[in-house]
């Protein structure tokens, strides 16, 4: 028996985060759900490949997270984010971890897909021990 046994949902049970469904349905995704369609259908993948190597950078969906990172972090400091902590209401704080509840595990998947998971392991302990320094 698998260690990681397929759970079927119904698909009532499933929710998405608010504006997902835009993003996924977005003319930018339209060649992304082809090549998902493909695999889910047992097809050979390569015209949908082929289809989304012709997409420039900024046009790819791994350039839409990269790029969100970048702006969500190009101003970061910490001490904004101390002094956010000491005044925001527990509501508030509760509401901000709800939002960042899945993204440490979402960014390692993203990055286990895009470098591998020794490439996505090493960033990750970097990171770790910088926040020690």
């Amino acid at each position: 028996m698998p260690d990681n046994p397929i759970e079927r949902v119904p698909m009532k049970d499933l929710h998405q985060e608010e504006g997902a469904h835009e993003l996924a349905s977005s003319p930018d995704m339209e060649l992304y759900v082809q090549f998902a369609m493909a695999l889910m259908q047992g097809n050979d993948p390569s015209p949908e490949l082929a289809a989304i190597r012709q997409l420039p950078l900024e046009k790819r969906y791994v350039w839409r997270v990269a790029s969100a990172m970048k702006w969500g972090f190009a101003d970061f400091d910490d001490l904004s984010v101390d002094a956010d902590k000491q005044t925001l209401t527990p509501e508030d704080f509760a509401k901000v971890m709800e939002l960042l509840k899945l993204r440490p595990m979402q960014f390692c998947v993203f990055l286990k897909a895009l470098v591998g998971v020794e490439a996505m392991v090493r960033m990750m302990i970097q990171a770790m021990v910088a926040k020690q320094t």
